[in-house]
């Protein structure tokens, strides 16, 4: 199992695990092109992908510009084996090395992704877009939670 940076080449595998997810599905697939991945990838801010023999399995995006965590997804088979808390780590150092600002995210509720974000320590604020959950992570706080794991 590779932990590593995304890159341009990813991105069809990263479009096909976004696409495999059976929560917090896209109504429409072409609503994320790969346009968009490579933008959020090289401009606005940063990926990670986790593969395993060549096939990325898994993948975490945040955005500098709106102080988003654009995507956090893994292939189905793979949840509950610690990739998604390693994938979300990572990005997670990253971004507060690049900024103190809040980062925040939204997701759907009564969903695994929901459980899994209070579980990693982000404190619900309100709601986002249609019906989600909007999720906040300060600059402290994962400091905090980062000297007590």
């Amino acid at each position: 199992m590779i932990f590593r940076e995304a890159n341009l080449n990813d991105i069809k595998q990263i479009q096909i695990v976004r696409n495999s997810v059976t929560e917090n599905t896209l109504s429409n697939p072409d609503l994320v092109t790969n346009k968009d991945c490579e933008e959020f990838m090289t401009i606005r801010g940063k990926g990670w992908v986790c593969e395993v023999e060549n096939e990325i399995i898994g993948f975490s995006i945040a955005d500098l510009k709106d102080n988003n965590i654009w995507a956090l997804f893994l292939k189905p088979e793979f949840e509950k084996q610690g990739i998604g808390s390693k994938l979300h780590n990572i990005m997670l150092d990253w971004y507060f090395t690049q900024t103190k600002n809040k980062v925040w995210l939204g997701t759907s509720p009564n969903t695994r992704a929901e459980k899994f974000y209070r579980k990693q320590g982000w404190t619900e604020v309100g709601t986002h877009g249609k019906n989600e959950i909007k999720f906040e992570m300060t600059h402290n706080d994962w400091a905090q939670i980062k000297n007590n794991k």
